[in-house]
């Protein structure tokens, strides 16, 4: 099986289980239209996917492939063994994407993209995958630069990749754990209500909880906020001031960035 299939294939699998554990332990009521907004959503990140593929065929466990066959990167140079390589490229991708995530909310031409994805104002998972086309591109050859400088192997990659799915997915879902389960899990993963406070209305709030996948960036950066001001619930979020349509949401969210 292919890297891509396999990726494919866990993400479904994820999918499948999500789509069932939002009903059985649905957070927030889901608001009139939403199954509009979800397919648009869905179809946004597809676009993004086949604009990597199309684009950057050169770009994630390719790009390994290539620093490991011309001896490119620290782990090629330094001769490190496979599993230091490995746990050294999967950490340093995560922190590439914390800070990748912190320069969206900085620059303002990162935001105008990013944007996108925090005019969401009900999460679930399909959340995950909205993201305009374009910040799509920019993270992959943002990671390809990671991938090369750090000659991560490509096992490291694929499983970064695969795992990062995930916990997107997870994290933005419609999913209400129990609070003490809920502390325990943020040791080591991004929670739903962890995130869920990076998507409050409130600006200074967005500001916190950059993590996708791993929590400890956040805390070692003084980025990590442990409950919104909101309360628990984090009742409302999204971009105060800046909604999009909802009766073409898929072509709001394609042409936001220019508006």
């Amino acid at each position: 099986m292919s890297d891509a299939l396999l990726r494919v294939a866990v993400f479904l699998a994820i999918v499948a289980v999500l789509f069932i554990a939002e009903r059985l332990r649905r957070w927030h009521a889901v608001p009139p239209g939403r199954a509009r907004i979800g397919i648009a959503n869905v179809a946004l990140g597809a676009v993004g996917a086949v604009g990597v593929r199309l684009l950057l065929p050169w770009a994630g466990v390719a790009a390994a492939l290539t620093a490991e066959s011309r001896g490119i990167g620290l782990a090629q140079v330094f001769d490190w063994p496979l599993w230091l390589a490995a746990v050294v490229g999967f950490l340093g991708l995560d922190l590439a994407i914390y800070a990748q995530h912190r320069a969206s909310h900085a620059v303002p031409l990162l935001w105008r993209l990013h944007r996108v994805h925090h005019t969401e104002t009900h999460l679930d998972f399909t959340s995950a995958l909205r993201f305009h086309p374009v910040e799509i591109v920019l993270s992959a050859c943002w990671r390809w630069l990671v991938i090369v400088a750090l000659g991560a192997p490509a096992v490291a990659v694929l499983v970064f990749e695969t795992v990062l799915n995930g916990t997107a997915l997870f994290n933005h879902s419609n999913l209400q754990l129990p609070a003490r389960f809920d502390c325990a899990l943020r040791l080591g993963v991004v929670t739903p209500a962890m995130h869920r406070v990076h998507h409050s209305i409130l600006h200074a709030e967005q500001q916190h909880n950059f993590g996708f996948n791993l929590p400890w960036w956040d805390w070692l950066f003084g980025s990590y906020l442990k409950q919104s001001a909101q309360g628990c619930d984090v009742p409302r979020i999204g971009v105060g001031g800046h909604p999009l349509s909802s009766r073409r949401p898929f072509l709001a969210m394609l042409r936001d960035p220019i508006i």
